[in-house]
């Protein structure tokens, strides 16, 4: 079989590179449905872009990378592609955009948009083999128990990192990389919970409360969770992509900076109440009864008994509580990888590997990873449809 473009993986990046491609184009993906990843994220309603998406909400060995795709297929490229298919959609907070309804309209979005460009798509196909003769690629595939091969001028690998192993994720398109001679850093788990030994939080499991946490130079205010293994919520995932094994991370408690002046404006009318009583107007009341424990901080007494130093110390204290995770919960639970195929090797303008033409790399399979809130789709949109574009300039007829 003789096609023009193989792309490995019928994810978000995947299909949307198919929606832009020229020629034959077959899509491949060891699933049962397209799209998992999308249909699951956002709680079912897909988060798919940020409003404030720019190239510094990106992490790469070489931060420039991602500059060229981002500028060229934007957030309002993609939100103007789901108004054309009349998907709903809302804004939640820090410019997160989901579906009014569902998830599962993105996915049909992007199935509509492959059709259009002629892309078939093959479901529960694996890749046995792959090789390159010196002229074009020559792939052994596993279609319902029978073998096929396919020769292709181009191969896109688009199948994503190793996060969430339970839905099929491999590291198979940075095997295929080093096969070919593209160079892979170092991948860890991003955007994962932390984990804390012999159970610290616990007995606060399920409070929440919003922070600032910061770990490698980042900072983030946004919520923090604590769970049975440790810490979680949003203000966890995002510094844990910058968080470095072994170091310890930060957490403020009082991101607004005004609890010092809250409990003097309460010390004058309110001293003979107990300071812990005080502190949980400010505080979930069960982090409150737990907090001697956790920081070591004496809150005991009256807020009469506190002077203005002490107040100090105790909020001083309360926004700078250093705690060293014991690591996170890997990939398991991991929304993203960090690291992946250098991009060193791949044109930044149309993601096309400059060791083997013919070869790109799309989506989280590169060494490109976006914050929590619709980033990383975003990132997926822009190096999708730059390969995608790429392809079709080489492909289509000369006039």
């Amino acid at each position: 079989m003789q096609i023009d473009t193989l792309i490995l993986g019928a994810g978000a990046a995947g299909m949307m590179c198919a929606a832009h491609c020229a020629g034959r184009t077959l899509v491949i993906d060891h699933a049962r449905a397209p799209g998992e990843k999308i249909r699951i994220s956002g709680g079912g309603r897909c988060n798919f872009t940020n409003l404030y998406t720019a190239p510094e909400n990106f992490i790469s060995a070489n931060p420039h990378f991602c500059k060229s795709a981002l500028g060229r297929y934007t957030q309002w490229d993609f939100i103007a592609l789901v108004e054309a298919h009349g998907i709903a959609w809302h804004e939640k907070t820090l410019g997160q955009l989901f579906c009014d309804h569902s998830a599962k309209d993105v996915v049909a979005m992007l199935r509509s948009e492959m059709a259009r460009a002629g892309a078939d798509l093959w479901l529960q196909t694996r890749l046995a083999e792959l090789g390159h003769d010196g002229g074009a690629f020559h792939a052994v595939l596993e279609v319902e128990g029978a073998r096929r091969t396919v020769t292709a001028r181009n191969v896109v690998l688009a199948t994503g990192g190793k996060s969430i192993p339970k839905m099929g994720a491999t590291g198979l398109a940075y095997d295929i990389a080093r096969r070919f001679g593209l160079a892979v850093t170092d991948t860890r788990a991003g955007l994962v919970p932390f984990t804390f030994p012999e159970g610290r939080f616990a007995d606060l499991a399920g409070v929440a409360l919003p922070v600032r946490a910061g770990a490698g130079g980042a900072r983030f205010d946004e919520a923090m969770l604590f769970t049975h293994r440790g810490l979680s919520g949003p203000a966890m995932l995002q510094i844990s992509s910058y968080w470095q094994e072994g170091a310890p991370i930060s957490v403020n408690l009082d991101p607004a900076g005004t609890l010092l002046d809250s409990l003097r404006a309460q010390r004058a009318q309110s001293g003979r109440h107990k300071l812990t009583t005080e502190l949980a107007r400010h505080l979930p009341a069960r982090l409150v009864a737990a907090l001697s424990a956790q920081t070591g901080l004496a809150l005991t007494g009256n807020l009469a008994d506190q002077g203005d130093a002490a107040l100090t110390r105790l909020c001083d204290t309360l926004a700078n509580w250093q705690l060293t995770p014991g690591g996170t919960e890997g990939y398991r639970t991991a929304e993203v990888t960090l690291g992946g195929i250098d991009t060193d090797g791949v044109s930044s303008r149309t993601m096309e590997a400059r060791a083997l033409p013919g070869l790109y790399v799309i989506g989280e399979a590169l060494d490109v990873t976006g914050w929590l809130g619709g980033y990383n789709f975003q990132w997926a949109w822009a190096s999708g449809a730059a390969a995608g574009r790429a392809i079709r300039e080489k492909t289509a007829p000369a006039t």
